[in-house]
């Protein structure tokens, strides 16, 4: 399908994935040249992604022709988190009546492959099954302007959770701590499992049940990314990790 589209969307679409799923690591600059290299299109389609996504606070543009995703700070976590509880449950709810039988099963799935990732230490199919989980249910709503705006929270989020599932504070072995990405043992990350609530909330068909779960799952999150924070995964961008990387 991507042959049909034209190469303005198929590098949005490529480039936004690679935000979204935590290839561009926070606060790491990355060349232009580098992603047009790496993504295999034109300068041209590749600077007009870079200006959509720049548009939707996903990326920042810094001096000599590089970019880079936004680090996070402690307040641009509180307000995302608010905001995505507020898009996120009218979403639940308005999807709710159309969860039917089937869409519960598919849910089940998604959710069946994110436990398969996470037994595996999978942390990209752990982040893509995440993300599957929730806009599957909220695809139901048939609300687009909803959709954009928990798109775009998410496209913000997404880079920080990456962090937060692969690894630790530089310099933890050295306190004492595990040097095991924290990806390899993303049980802790993802308990208790609010999606096996949303779930039972949907069988019931119980609103309320399945506020609870949404705001639930949210707020794990963002307690995940502010542990983060507060121990210093973000410091310094991981090294190592493909175009997160400063490329020359």
């Amino acid at each position: 399908m991507t042959e049909r589209l034209p190469a303005h969307q198929i590098a949005y679409a490529r480039l936004r994935d690679m935000v979204l799923f935590g290839e561009l690591a926070p606060g790491a600059a990355v060349t232009i040249e580098g992603l047009v290299a790496r993504l295999g299109l034109g300068m041209t389609p590749v600077r007009e992604a870079i200006r959509r996504l720049i548009a939707e606070g996903a990326l920042q543009l810094q001096g000599n022709r590089r970019v880079c995703v936004p680090r996070l700070d402690p307040r641009a976590l509180e307000d995302l988190g608010y905001a995505r509880e507020m898009v996120e449950t009218r979403l639940a709810d308005q999807a709710l009546p159309h969860c039917t039988s089937q869409v519960i099963a598919e849910l089940r799935t998604i959710d069946a492959a994110l436990d398969a990732a996470i037994g595996s230490g999978d942390i990209p199919g752990y982040l893509r099954a995440n993300h599957g989980f929730h806009f599957h249910l909220y695809r139901q709503a048939g609300s687009e302007v909803l959709n954009a705006l928990a798109a775009s929270l998410w496209l913000r989020l997404g880079p920080s959770l990456r962090v937060v599932c692969a690894g630790r504070a530089p310099g933890a072995a050295g306190r004492g701590e595990s040097a095991a990405a924290r990806g390899a043992d993303g049980a802790r990350l993802h308990s208790p499992d609010h999606h096996k609530d949303a779930l039972i909330a949907l069988e019931a068909h119980d609103a309320a049940a399945l506020h609870r779960a949404i705001c639930g799952d949210i707020r794990q999150g963002l307690a995940n990314i502010r542990a983060g924070l507060d121990g210093g995964l973000f410091d310094k961008p991981a090294a190592g990790e493909g175009p997160g990387g400063e490329e020359g």
